[in-house]
This record gives C-alpha cells, sequence and structure tokens, in this order.
C-alpha cells in the first residue's frame, strides 16, 4: 500500500553535527535493539493507547521504535546508508489498527525526548557540550520523523475510508439486489451497516443531477444528526438508500428530512420490517420516484400516490393516453397549453369547486368556466361525465409524470 509520495529509500537531509555527536551516536549503534525495546517500554507506560495490545501489539511497537532509533542514529552518526522507511511504515501501521493519531504523535514525542535523554546519558563530559550545541540539530531530526509519520498516518487514514466506504456500498448492494439472500450473509451485512436484525425499514431513490453526482448530497450525514441509520449506494445515475426508522422520526420526517437535501426526483418505497423486501422495496422507491414531474425535487412515496405510481410502471402506455386524450391541448401554445392544464388541475385538487378553483388560482369563477369549457370543445371529453372526467385525470397525471405539460 502506498502511503508517500516517494521512495523510502531516499535518505532525510543529511544533519550536519560536531563529530563528538557523530561518535557518540555511532557508539550507540550496537545496542540499538536495548535501547529500542527500553523506548517502546517507556511509551507503553506512558501513552494508554500503546498499553493494548489489540491496538499496538507490543512486538509492533518494539520493532518500530527499534527501526526507527536506528534510522535517526545513522543520521546523526553520518552513515550514508539508505532510510529503513520505519517512520512512515509506523503511521501506516498505526492508522490500519485504529491508533488514534494524537496517540501516535504523543508517542514520537516520548520517543524523541528518549533520543536525546539516551544521549546526554551516554555524553562524557568533553562531549557534552558538544552535545547541547547540536540540540537543536538533533531535535529537527526527530521533528522531521513526526512530519513523515503524519504523512503517512493520513494517507492511510484516506486509504482506509476509502476501502471501507467501497466495502459499505458493495454491501448496500447486497442487500438492495437481494445477493446477500436469507443466511447469515444477511445478518452479517445489516449488522455491518449498522442495522438492526428486526425493525422498519424503507428504501429510498434519488435522481442524480449528473453521472456519478449524488442525488442527495450528505444524506447520511443529515439523518445521522437525527440518530437515523442509513447506508447508501451511489450508481450511474440514481443514489439508493436503505434507511432505519425510529418511533420518533416516521416516513413524514424522513420525507422532510430528504426533501431539504434533494436535488431531483426521489421515491420513497412502503415500509417493510424484513430485510429481505429489500429488493422489491428498491423497485417501488424506483418506480415512485419517476412518477414526480421531470426536473423537479418532488418527492413521492410509493403507497401514498397509487394512481401516478401505476402510470409510471408503463411509461409507453401512460404517454399514448396522454396524447390520445388531451392532444389537442397538448399541441397548443405553451402559454395556452400550461394555463388550460393548471386550471384543470387545480380544479380536479378543488373536488371540482369553481369557486374554490377560481380562489386559489385568482381569477373570476367564469374565466374557470371558460377554461374548462374549452378543454372540453378541444378533446371531445364531458367533464361533468364520471368516467370521462376520471379518464381526463388519468391523462394530466400522464402528462405530468412524462413532462408532457
Amino acid at each position: 500500500m502506498r502511503t508517500h509520495n516517494r521512495p523510502y529509500l531516499q535518505r532525510m537531509a543529511k544533519t550536519d553535527v560536531a563529530p563528538e555527536v557523530r561518535a557518540l551516536s555511532a557508539a550507540l549503534l550496537p545496542e540499538v535493539e536495548a535501547h529500542g525495546r527500553a523506548m517502546a517500554d517507556l511509551i507503553r507506560a506512558t501513552v494508554p493507547a500503546y498499553a493494548d495490545d489489540r491496538l499496538a501489539p507490543f512486538d509492533t511497537v518494539v520493532a518500530s521504535t527499534t527501526a526507527n532509533l536506528r534510522d535517526v542514529l545513522e543520521e546523526l552518526a553520518g552513515l550514508d546508508r539508505p532510510s529503513s522507511g520505519a517512520t512512515r511504515a509506523t503511521g501506516a501501521i498505526r492508522a490500519e489498527s485504529g491508533v488514534p493519531y494524537d496517540a501516535v504523535l504523543q508517542a514520537f514525542r516520548v520517543g524523541g525526548r528518549f533520543i536525546w535523554e539516551l544521549l546526554v546519558s551516554h555524553a562524557t563530559s568533553e562531549t557534552r557540550e558538544a552535545l547541547l550545541r547540536a540540540a537543536a540539530d538533533i531535535w529537527a531530526v526527530t521533528d522531521r520523523l513526526s512530519l513523515q509519520v503524519t504523512e503517512s498516518y493520513r494517507a492511510a487514514l484516506s486509504d482506509q475510508v476509502r476501502r471501507d466506504g467501497q466495502r459499505r456500498t458493495a454491501l448496500v448492494g447486497a442487500v438492495l439486489g437481494g445477493e446477500a439472500g436469507e443466511s447469515d450473509e444477511l445478518w452479517r451485512s445489516a449488522g455491518v451497516l449498522g442495522m438492526r436484525r428486526s425493525g422498519t425499514f424503507v428504501v429510498v431513490s434519488a435522481e442524480c443531477p449528473e453521472p456519478g453526482t449524488e442525488g442527495l448530497p450528505g444524506i447520511e450525514q443529515v439523518l445521522r444528526r437525527h440518530n437515523v441509520t442509513s447506508a447508501w449506494r451511489l450508481e450511474h445515475d440514481r443514489q439508493d438508500g436503505l434507511v432505519e426508522l425510529r418511533r420518533d422520526v416516521a416516513c413524514d420526517s424522513l420525507a422532510a428530512l430528504v426533501s431539504t437535501v434533494a436535488l431531483g426526483r426521489v421515491g420513497v418505497s412502503t415500509t417493510f420490517d424484513a430485510l429481505t423486501r429489500a429488493p422489491e422495496a428498491l423497485r417501488e422507491a424506483r418506480i415512485a420516484s419517476t412518477a414526480a414531474a421531470p426536473g423537479t425535487r418532488e418527492l413521492v412515496r410509493f403507497d401514498e400516490h397509487p394512481l401516478a405510481v401505476l402510470l409510471a410502471t408503463a411509461p409507453g402506455q401512460a404517454e399514448a393516453l396522454a396524447r390520445s386524450v388531451l392532444g389537442p391541448v397538448l399541441d397548443l401554445p405553451a402559454e395556452d397549453r400550461d394555463l388550460l392544464v393548471a386550471t384543470a388541475r387545480t380544479w380536479l385538487v378543488a373536488g371540482g369547486s369553481t369557486s374554490t378553483a377560481a380562489r386559489d388560482l385568482h381569477l373570476h369563477r367564469n374565466t374557470v368556466r371558460y377554461r374548462l369549457k374549452r378543454i372540453e370543445q378541444l378533446t371531445g371529453l364531458d367533464l361533468g361525465h364520471p368516467v370521462e372526467l376520471a379518464r381526463a385525470h388519468m391523462a394530466l397525471e400522464c402528462a405530468r409524470i412524462h413532462g408532457l405539460a
């Protein structure tokens, strides 16, 4: 795994110290393994995270302290040897094992102090003055090591986040696609995703504004702030998510939260309590999203708009129905068409009340009547007949779903 931008074997810029310091550093090299172990003991006693063998097994701490100490002493000794890359490797290993970043930096500060005290304790009275003069150069070496471990830790953490994201996406796909089946694999996947075995779930499917761009940017964080667990995957033109509802965040609340970040049409499935139903719920959510008007950020729930959802399942027939019933209206210039269609829809929502529609449209009742009459003249429909009124309503829904009007 790459954790840096240049080869390990490139030695840091050579540190220029007094001959006495070089000789002292060289004299300590034969005992580097013993000193490395002593440094590991000190770090383990000082930094709590390093006392946990699950995070930092002691043998790996000893190996890294010994290698790092050898690199520092060889540099101070003026030996022209390639770096072992131990510092960068340490950063990557600690990130992979979950040691907190602050703990890693604390360990390197403890190690830097250990190296200084090691040099002081082995310096003679004749070399101590030269050692003190070289203090800034010696600490500069440990500072560079800290910078290297920071770079490698962050790079490894980024790799880990990316891999975890890819694994999470794959698990979401397995649950939504039914690949996990009804076996223990389904429950293991649910556990990794933070889902319970039993609960109330829905699937959400959102249009993406552009290929590979989230249709619900930041939705997982938005829901997490409300203690709602969710898991998402991004496909070419869709962002699909599995959401576990809570008692105080039911479908209505979820819809409101999702709508705050939606960039396109969104569909929500019916609720279900068995994750084996997730594939069917995905189909429902995608159909529901196509039942929303194109070019909008409308959210449609599968169980709230049965007619629109039904028409969305047969797009070819729905468009044909719209054109066969409303063709002359749809063929009008856009301004005239939109006036007539908006009037008809408002009138239908008002339950066929001309007065209510007029009030909602800020028109006179006679204007509403005139527009409805014109629709009848153009289409041959009798809006006073229940069957023909139903045909008109279905045709208007078809026209909305397919962006015809």
